[in-house]
């Protein structure tokens, strides 16, 4: 891959929970050395762990220098590509990870802020997945699991490095997810990369957001 294009580093998570496929990572992996607007995606998985995601993000950081951070994971209650207002500093994990640890109110980060807001334009990458087709919603929380718990790192470190901007996104089951699944949604891993790709490159060209309405009333 060329290393003189500015890069993004698109993350996505090992299966958790009893399923045997993450759609997250088979969309992610799928734009691996893509590029887009003149940008190198590098793709990489990580652990579905409290621990072990904190310290593989802050390796993938050090060693890809991007510009643009954005992380994936899944969420099978949620009906659309789901993209995330903001990460809170709190673990209150309903489940064990996969190393078997299961935090209960307590912080991502010691004495760090109680939450950052994304600093990639959501309502534009919104608009644009509406424009081409895809069903897309500003989400107001991450839950407290590891998704939410590596989107507030990805935060907490984009605040500490000039030029860079972070956010995270939840994306549904996969079809062979849901078919086990009575009323689940789902969407297919092409779709999702289409809308990865299609955000990513809003991302690229909209430095300041567009002032959208995308609240909730609950």
């Amino acid at each position: 891959m060329s290393t003189s294009l500015p890069r993004i580093l698109l993350t996505g998570f090992d299966p958790f929970g009893g399923e045997s496929i993450n759609p997250s990572w088979e969309a992610v992996r799928a734009l691996h050395g893509k590029r887009i607007a003149g940008h190198l995606v590098v793709s990489a998985q990580l652990p579905t762990e409290f621990a072990g995601s904190l310290q593989q993000l802050k390796r993938l950081l050090r060693e890809t220098r991007p510009v643009i951070l954005l992380g994936v994971g899944q969420a099978g209650g949620r009906h659309q590509l789901s993209i995330e207002r903001v990460a809170i500093n709190l673990q209150d994990a309903r489940i064990p990870d996969n190393a078997g640890a299961q935090p209960i109110d307590e912080p991502v980060i010691a004495g760090a802020p109680a939450a950052y807001f994304s600093t990639l334009p959501i309502k534009a990458m919104q608009a644009a997945l509406h424009v081409a087709g895809l069903p897309a919603e500003i989400s107001q929380t991450a839950g407290t699991y590891v998704c939410n718990h590596v989107a507030y790192a990805m935060l907490h470190l984009a605040a500490k490095r000039r030029g860079l901007r972070a956010g995270f996104m939840h994306i549904p089951y996969l079809p062979q997810q849901a078919a086990r699944l009575r009323g689940a949604a789902s969407m297919s891993s092409f779709e999702v990369g289409r809308g990865l790709e299609i955000a990513l490159r809003t991302a690229i060209a909209t430095p300041v957001d567009r002032r959208l309405e995308a609240g909730a009333l609950d």
